[in-house]
């Protein structure tokens, strides 16, 4: 991980995000102590790809049908 002080933080911005699209982390400093860091953004969710899945999932008939009485009881907690 590198160090930098703020000067050197404004002063080269652009070639200090180059380094961490490079996967490379910076610590910003002020007076010797960190303040700030600067990392790469991760991308937390998948991209997403329509109809990758067409083909190995089936959805039954009666996917929308109501629920059998007992097991709509349960879903509001009475068991009468």
């Amino acid at each position: 991980m590198k160090s930098v002080n703020i000067h050197e933080a404004k002063t080269h911005l652009s070639r200090l995000l180059e380094e961490v699209v490079q996967g490379e982390e910076v610590t910003i400093a002020k007076a010797g102590r960190p303040i700030a860091r600067l990392v790469p953004i991760t991308t937390s969710r998948p991209i997403r790809k329509p109809g990758f899945l067409r083909g190995r999932i089936r959805i039954s008939e009666d996917f929308d049908a109501p629920l059998p009485d007992d097991v709509q009881r349960g879903f509001e907690g009475s068991d009468q």
